[in-house]
């Protein structure tokens, strides 16, 4: 008698609200952690991305980061970088999406520093948002939504080699400002399997 499939399991870090997660609906099946520093998210852990101890080693099949490493400070990111790795298997796989200074920078040199770059579901978003921090949520007291570092892809890419992973591939996403690097625990077998995880990923 064969066995039933094991739960995937997600580690949502920096979550934010339930009802404004927007995971890929490659996640659709997987059980999630939602952890977040701010119990007005609702989170299932309350956590600092430097100290996930409440999860235990090998844990999880996936990492979801999305717009959380800008809020730590630069000496920080190295120390987040390696519990995601810490808390995934052996077969896991990080996912961490952040603002694109380089390609923001182009606007801030134009003077456009307040002017709409795209809608997000949370409002519009200007250049300003995305070097110091959403303007809306630190209005409302969310000072934790404040922007202490930044990346381009050579700064993201340098940080990911202080990083025990075996394989980091980095993608832009134009349409948001953002940059995305999808990082792995192993090597994936071959290309197909990368491409297939980058698709699937919506990256």
């Amino acid at each position: 008698m064969s066995l039933p499939p094991r739960e995937r399991v997600l580690v949502n870090v920096g979550s934010g609200l339930p009802e404004q997660s927007s995971l890929p609906a490659f996640f659709d099946s997987w059980r999630q952690l939602r952890v977040d520093i701010d119990p007005a998210m609702k989170p299932d852990i309350r956590a600092d991305l430097t100290d996930l101890s409440p999860i235990a080693d090998g844990m999880a099949d996936a990492v979801w980061a999305a717009h959380c490493l800008e809020h730590l400070y630069p000496h920080q990111v190295p120390i987040a970088l390696k519990e995601f790795r810490r808390v995934l298997r052996e077969d896991g796989f990080l996912c961490v999406i952040v603002p694109d200074l380089q390609a923001v920078a182009q606007h801030v040199a134009h003077d456009r520093l307040h002017e709409t770059l795209y809608e997000s579901p949370a409002g519009p978003v200007t250049p300003h948002d995305m070097i110091y921090g959403f303007g809306a949520a630190l209005a409302a007291g969310h000072v934790s939504m404040a922007h202490r570092c930044g990346f381009t892809p050579g700064m993201l890419g340098r940080c990911f080699q202080q990083a025990p992973f075996a394989e980091v591939l980095l993608r832009r996403r134009g349409a948001h400002f953002e940059l995305a690097a999808l990082a792995r625990a192993a090597p994936a077998k071959d290309e197909a399997q990368r491409t297939a995880l980058i698709t699937a990923l919506e990256l």
